[in-house]
Formats: C-alpha cells, sequence, structure tokens
C-alpha cells in the first residue's frame, strides 16, 4: 500500500541492524483489524536473532498471534558459505527473468546455524542461496568470479526462485520510499542540532509521505498513483491562476485544462472534509 506503519529516528552511530525488533513490533501493532495474514521481508540487518525469533514464535508477546511468513537476507558466515560451497552443481536452477551479462542461480542449502536460543522443538528454518556468475567469464569490481548471497526463511512451501523475487520485491518498495521522503519531502535535511526536534522533522516528512498516498488511493485519478511529490506540485499543488475583477465577479483563471479542473472538483468531493 505504500505506506510507512513505524519510523525510529536514530544517532548516526548506530548500526542498522541494532533492536529491529522495536520497529517491527510497531508496524504490527499499527495494522487495522482487518489484516489477517502476515509477512516479513527485510535486508541482512533484520538478521537478528531476537527478532527472528519473535517472528517464529507464533505465541509471540507484543504482536499478532500466528503465523508470520518472513524472508530476511542472510549474513554471510564462514560456516553458511562453506554450506553454500558443498552444493552439488545439479542442486542450482536458474531463476528470473534471463540477463545477457549474468547467469542468477538458487539452490537449497542444508544449514542451521549453532545458536544457543535453539529450542528441541523449534523447527529449522530454510536457507536458500543465490549464486551470480558472469557470462563471459569477467570478473566483478571486487576480483571474484561467484558472489553468493542467502535468504533464510520459515516459508517452506514456496518454490526458491519465488521466495527470492517475493524478497528483492522489498528494493521497488521501500527503497523508492526513502528517496521520497529523504529528497522530496526534505527529510533528509536535518534542520536543527537537537535530536528530538530533528525526530519530529523526520516524522513530519513520513506523515506527509502518508497523506499523499491516501491523497492518491482515494481521490485522484489512477494515472496518478505512481506519482512522486514533485509530479503532484506540477499537477495539483503549485498549478498558477490569476484573479480577475469580471461582470462584479471574482474569477480565478487556472493555467490547466478543464478536464483537469474536473478531476480536483471530483477528487475535493471525495475527501472527507471536516470543519
Amino acid at each position: 500500500m505504500n505506506v510507512v506503519l513505524a519510523d525510529e529516528f536514530r544517532d548516526g552511530n548506530v548500526p542498522a541492524m541494532m533492536s529491529p525488533l522495536t520497529s517491527a513490533k510497531q508496524a504490527y501493532a499499527a495494522l487495522p483489524e482487518t489484516v489477517t495474514e502476515y509477512y516479513y521481508r527485510g535486508d541482512a540487518a533484520s538478521h537478528e536473532s531476537h527478532l527472528i525469533n519473535w517472528l517464529r514464535d507464533e505465541k509471540r508477546e507484543d504482536g499478532p498471534r500466528g503465523f508470520i511468513g518472513f524472508a530476511i537476507s542472510a549474513r554471510m558466515s564462514a560456516a553458511l558459505h562453506t554450506a553454500i560451497l558443498k552444493v552439488p552443481e545439479e542442486g542450482w536452477q536458474s531463476y528470473g527473468n534471463a540477463d545477457a551479462r549474468e547467469t542468477r542461480e538458487c539452490a537449497e542449502v542444508s544449514f542451521v546455524p549453532g545458536e544457543k536460543s535453539e529450542h528441541k522443538d523449534t523447527q529449522p528454518l530454510r536457507y536458500v542461496a543465490i549464486r551470480i556468475r558472469q557470462r563471459q567469464e569477467a570478473l566483478f569490481e571486487d576480483g571474484s568470479k561467484v558472489k553468493h548471497f542467502a535468504i533464510v526463511t520459515n516459508i517452506g512451501e514456496w518454490k526458491a526462485g519465488r521466495l527470492i523475487e517475493w524478497h528483492r520485491e522489498k528494493a521497488g518498495t521501500v527503497e523508492g520510499v526513502h528517496d521520497v521522503v529523504k529528497n522530496e519531502l526534505a527529510g533528509g535535511v536535518m534542520p536543527s542540532k537537537y535530536f528530538g526536534a530533528n525526530a519530529a522533522w523526520l516524522r513530519l516528512a513520513v506523515i506527509a509521505h502518508n497523506v499523499l498516498t491516501a491523497l492518491k488511493r482515494l481521490a485522484l485519478p489512477a494515472e496518478m498513483l505512481t506519482a512522486r511529490p514533485k509530479r503532484l506540485r506540477f499537477l495539483v499543488f503549485n498549478v498558477p491562476g490569476r484573479l480577475v475583477h469580471h461582470a462584479r465577479k471574482l474569477v480565478l483563471r487556472l493555467a490547466a485544462s478543464a478536464q483537469r479542473i474536473v478531476d480536483w472538483i471530483e477528487a475535493a468531493s471525495l475527501l472527507p472534509i471536516r470543519a
């Protein structure tokens, strides 16, 4: 739905993987009661034991009960990398759209991390490896011929290719939101030297993003559903006009087409306006 459910303003020296469970709990708590299926996908910053254990526990505290399907980029430890290298060649299969420059393959990995938090009745997690190779035997920028990645998940019924594609879709949603909030709604420009003021500034930018999303989904034409704030300013908010006195009337002449004005009037009628 392109809506931010939770945000957290942090000091610049705080690593991304520090206490991700706090924001996760806030996000799930913000969901309406109509939501009955829950999922979670994240990058390697979410590969943190407290968060993963909370997601796996169907009787979790401070969150929805039941199954939460997740797919998280796994941090590449030496043990995990060794397990990936042991996958036989016939275990790899291509996935996604064909690329003229790279070969993308995936495989199931038999890997069980030695975590102290594991319990005897806990179901083991599933690890899916990703292997990327250059088609012309060229080297990557770091000098390697092959790159390996992995995803850890509790979703067992999906095929590896579908799981990877679903997990990768997060880059097309949350990264786009980050770009809009930082560069088009001024969330990336801190106005003060005070931590609290900057945290409030970020919160206002997030609220503005959510309000614009609601405006597009509830009132504006379908063609504007993917419009970014810059386009909305040009088409809706910053349209020039001139006030003209004519025939004892005050007339506003807008530099817009008749259809565009009709769209604005319809949008105004759809929005719940309270005095």
